[in-house]
């Protein structure tokens, strides 16, 4: 029985701090409004390392190919749980982040 203990407590810390590398990826936007939607997903054993000169490049690059020069993040990001487990703990989150194109 130690040893089992002392195996998952191994375990868990192994998984509790695993970093995992994302890179935001267009999901919507207005070109009206002129806003680019970006989002990317992580479990819960998961510590998001984000790309965000990859993300700014993305929201550029769109906002180009709708007649903008630039793009600029709101500042801010919507969190929101896609998955539950049994105990009412989310299990996987993804979070939304709003850039605005520019003429700058």
């Amino acid at each position: 029985m130690r040893k089992f203990i002392s195996f998952f407590c191994i375990a868990l810390f192994l998984l509790a701090g695993c970093a995992t590398q994302k890179i935001p990826q267009a999901t919507g936007g207005s070109k009206a409004d002129g806003t680019i939607n970006l989002a990317y997903e992580y479990g819960l054993f998961e510590e998001p390392v984000v790309d965000w000169g990859i993300a700014t490049n993305t929201a550029i690059e769109r906002c180009k190919a709708w007649g903008y020069k630039n793009a600029e993040s709101f500042g801010g990001s919507q969190n929101n749980c896609l998955a539950y487990n049994g105990y009412g703990n989310c299990v996987r989150t993804q979070v939304n982040v709003t850039y605005q194109c520019t003429d700058k």
